[in-house]
C-alpha cells in the first residue's frame, strides 16, 4: 500500500493538486497511508475522520434528512461527505468512504459493503460502491483504504 500511496502523491504533486479524506469505516486510514510518506505534506491538506452521523453533518454538512432516507452507508452520503470536505478544506480533490466494516451486517446493509465518492473542483463527482463480502473488519477496511487510494491515483493520472 505504500507503493500506492507514493505513486497518488506523485501525481497529484505533478498536477499541482492538494487533496483532503473524508473517512468513516477506515477511521483515516486513507489519510494516514499518505501521510507516512515522507514530503507529503505539500499534497495532503487534512484528513476528516466521521465516524459518528453528528461528526458527518457537523463538520462536513451532510444533511440529516440524506442520512434519514439513505442511511449512512449510501453514494449520498459518501456524495456529500466527499463535496463537504472539497468545500470546507477548499482542496483540488478529496476522496470520502462510508460502509459496513464488520463484524456483522448492520439492519439493512450488509458487512463489507462500502460507498465512495470522489469530488474534484470543476467536475462532477463520482460515487460508487463495493461489495467487498465478509472478509472481516480489517480486511474491510485495508481493501477500502487501498480502493480509496486507487480512486485518486486514477482521478489524478
Amino acid at each position: 500500500m505504500t507503493d500506492l500511496a507514493r505513486r497518488v502523491l506523485q501525481a497529484c504533486r505533478a498536477k499541482g493538486w492538494i487533496l483532503a479524506t473524508a473517512e468513516s469505516c477506515t477511521g483515516g486510514m486513507v489519510a494516514a497511508a499518505l501521510t507516512q510518506i515522507a514530503g507529503s505534506s505539500d499534497v495532503v491538506d487534512r484528513g476528516f475522520v466521521t465516524y459518528s452521523n453528528n461528526a458527518k453533518m457537523q463538520m462536513l454538512g451532510v444533511l440529516s434528512a440524506t442520512l434519514d432516507v439513505y442511511g449512512a452507508v449510501s453514494n449520498q452520503v459518501a456524495y456529500e461527505m466527499a463535496t463537504g470536505a472539497l468545500n470546507a478544506a477548499n482542496v483540488d480533490i478529496a476522496v470520502a468512504i462510508t460502509g459496513i466494516a464488520g463484524p456483522g451486517p448492520s439492519a439493512h446493509k450488509p458487512e463489507g459493503r462500502v460507498c465512495f465518492a470522489l469530488a474534484q473542483k470543476g467536475r462532477d463527482t463520482h460515487c460508487e460502491t463495493v461489495e467487498f463480502g465478509a472478509i472481516g473488519r480489517e480486511n474491510v477496511r485495508l481493501k477500502a483504504t487501498e480502493f480509496a487510494l486507487g480512486l485518486l491515483l486514477k482521478a489524478a493520472q
